[in-house]
């Protein structure tokens, strides 16, 4: 699987670079083969840049579908070349004599914003996922929003490896530091009711601050929605954001309770739209 999206990788690269570029690319792999001291590393990494340059990625439909096939929920649609070629030779490293997770650690601690975006995209293509856990929650933690948004955005590492408890805290962070959640991956398989509490609580406290509440809270509300959830709805779906008031009918027709049902039916226009399909998260998002 992470041999298949290596080769991928490398093959996107030698495609787009010129020759004299995808020979020094392969000298460094070559190199790391056989000389994996966390220097030889150290100084590829850095280097990376100012030899193969920071152009976009150039990927195709079919290069698309090729990722998803070798890691389910891989996008590297939106890399750069660089980050492509750091991800390669970070992911091709021999597990000893240091173990990944010590190397990943140690690039982390030295590296810049450019170089922890990259990092962090390429968290599917990394050996032993459990040891890197600690080092993404430093990552969720970071004030750099360009960090986190690599770890949350078109990545499948934190549907699959986080608990509930360091998911639904990333998606409470997202809302709060103003991160999409539609790019999220997973976000509505791995909806759960205390999620859904803590959302509405960050929504009380954003009204009771008089500051307005992002519209895409209510998507993981909206399942799990009874009692007094449909009442923060049904306020919701009042709004004087459309947005909030397209969300919140979204929000109303996925939820079990029968309250819901009925307040959805006093905003027949949203109702019908999506009835019809045309409204939904895809569309709102």
């Amino acid at each position: 699987m992470i041999n298949t999206a290596r080769s991928l990788l490398q093959g996107w690269l030698l495609r787009q670079l010129d020759p004299a570029r995808g020979a020094w690319l392969g000298e460094q792999i070559g190199l790391l083969e056989t000389d994996a001291a966390q220097a030889s590393l150290d100084i590829a990494f850095g280097l990376i840049p100012r030899r193969l340059g920071s152009a976009p990625l150039t990927l195709g439909d079919a290069d698309s579908a090729a990722a998803n096939e070798a890691i389910e929920g891989w996008e590297p649609q939106g890399w750069s070349v660089a980050d492509a070629a750091r991800i390669l030779l970070l992911s091709g490293l021999p597990q000893r004599p240091i173990l990944f997770a010590q190397r990943f650690r140690a690039l982390c601690s030295a590296a810049d914003l450019t170089e922890l975006t990259a990092l962090y995209r390429g968290l599917p293509l990394y050996p032993d996922p459990a040891a890197l856990l600690d080092q993404v929650g430093e990552g969720l933690r970071s004030n750099m929003r360009g960090v986190f948004d690599a770890i949350v955005h078109h990545n499948p590492f934190p549907r699959i490896h986080f608990d509930e408890h360091r998911w639904n805290h990333m998606v409470l962070k997202a809302l709060f530091v103003g991160s999409p959640l539609a790019p999220v991956q997973g976000l509505d398989q791995r909806a759960n009711p205390e999620l859904a509490r803590m959302l509405c609580d960050f929504a009380h406290e954003r009204q009771a601050a008089g500051r307005p509440v992002p519209f895409e809270i209510w998507r993981c509300v909206g399942p799990f929605a009874q009692g007094s959830m449909v009442d923060d709805l049904a306020r919701a779906v009042r709004s004087s954001s459309t947005a909030e008031q397209r969300a919140a009918a979204l929000a109303l027709a996925a939820s079990p309770d029968a309250r819901a049902r009925k307040t959805l039916a006093d905003a027949p226009t949203l109702r019908d739209a999506i009835a019809r399909g045309e409204l939904s998260w895809a569309t709102l998002g």
